[in-house]
């Protein structure tokens, strides 16, 4: 038996990588995964989150810091354990399957080191094609197959062995967006099924929301918040996760003025009346962005709504429309030549009509205007020291 056998939990501790020629990939960064949950790490390309976690896979030494798994050390700046004695699967971006190999032999490859009699290793990696639908080509090479059908065999290779820890290097984003939902759906299902620890990482916040426990979001080389996914999104601690997690853009506006927890900001040619819940106070006069989430804005034909600009509102004209199937997204130009995107209306405001549109302040984020500085993450996720402010509102009007 393996010290690792079962789901392990993951530690990671102030871990750093720098590449030769000074190259810094990682900085100080430190979490914690639980047994069993599914964790997904969501960053652009150059944030760290590959070299995040081929540090974990021990394809990568860290250059400071450590990782445990449970109590065990498996990497530190003078330890490393290989990647075969950690008692993992990895899902790759490029398949990686065995060329000469058939797919049934590609996911029965998985099981060579378990005391099997090799008609068992056959018949469970049978009964795995089988799960994932592709009994009928358990005989062919991986040359033969298509993309996506090469990424259901490795993820059944991984699953085979039922192992405690699952690592995933985006392994959807080179396939189209149908078979990617449906391999989205398999990946989360038969993980859990398994009761595996899961660490993913990928660029696509929708795939991330959808698929995570906890969503960590990493920033050239930090982790600058890790949450479940609602609180990510309702809460950034910086506008760079409020960004990354999708706004339909963002104003300039000037604290006009403040009584104890509520602030009345101007913006534009509108003024939008937000209550703060946050204990940080913003100053009279301070210049801030309002960073807006889509489905916070309501949006009405100045000609159909009857409702002149009022304060809590602003002008704007359509500038492009999209079908949605369920409706229509809207990009709006306001004043001062600032757009916003994304806005959802049940009908067509054809390019160049008026609209008014109205926010819901719940979905309105305040941030001091020079605040993207970094974070850093406690190990509990229960803390983040930040010099960002974020500002949580409510819908009352003062």
């Amino acid at each position: 038996m393996s010290e690792f056998d079962g789901a392990p939990s993951i530690k990671v501790t102030s871990v750093s990588k720098v590449y030769p020629g000074g190259k810094k990939a990682l900085t100080d960064v430190s979490f914690e995964v639980e047994s069993g949950s599914f964790v997904v790490l969501l960053g652009p390309s150059g944030s760290g989150k590959s070299t995040l976690i081929r540090c974990i896979a021990g394809l990568e030494r860290v250059s400071e810091g450590k990782i445990q798994f449970d109590s065990k050390t498996v990497s530190s700046k003078d330890l490393h354990i290989k990647s075969e004695e950690r008692e993992l699967s990895m899902v790759f971006q490029d398949y990686a399957l065995w060329p000469h190999m058939t797919a049934l032999d590609n996911v029965a490859f998985a099981l060579r080191r378990r005391s099997l009699p090799k008609s068992q290793r056959k018949t469970l990696a049978t009964s795995m094609l089988d799960r994932m639908g592709l009994m009928h080509l358990a005989d062919r090479y991986p040359q033969e197959l298509s993309g996506g059908e090469q990424q259901r065999v490795a993820l059944a290779r991984a699953l085979v062995a039922r192992p405690g820890l699952m690592l995933f290097d985006e392994p959807l984003s080179n396939l189209d967006a149908d078979l990617r939902e449906r391999l989205r759906v398999e990946i989360s299902t038969l993980t859990r099924e398994v009761g595996a620890t899961a660490l993913y990482i990928t660029h696509d916040q929708s795939e991330a929301f959808a698929l995570a426990d906890y969503v960590g979001v990493l920033d050239r080389g930090r982790l600058v918040q890790l949450d479940r996914p609602e609180e990510l999104y309702a809460k950034p601690k910086t506008p760079f996760v409020a960004r990354f997690t999708g706004l339909a853009g963002d104003l300039p506006a000037v604290v006009d003025s403040v009584d104890l927890s509520r602030h009345v900001v101007s913006t534009l040619d509108g003024c939008a009346w937000l209550s703060a819940s946050s204990n940080v106070t913003l100053q009279k006069g301070e210049k801030v962005r309002m960073l807006i989430r889509a489905a916070a804005v309501k949006m009405a034909a100045l000609a159909v709504s009857g409702v002149n600009p009022q304060r809590g509102t602003l002008s704007g004209t359509v500038s492009d429309v999209a079908f949605r199937g369920i409706g229509y997204e809207h990009v709006v130009e306001v004043s001062d030549g600032y757009r916003l995107s994304g806005i959802f209306s049940d009908l067509r405001h054809s390019r160049g009509t008026g609209v008014l549109l109205s926010f819901d302040p719940e979905g309105c984020i305040l941030f001091p205007e020079k605040s993207e500085g970094a974070s850093s993450v406690t190990l509990d996720n229960k803390s983040l020291k930040t010099d960002e402010t974020r500002l949580e509102v409510s819908p009352s009007l003062p």
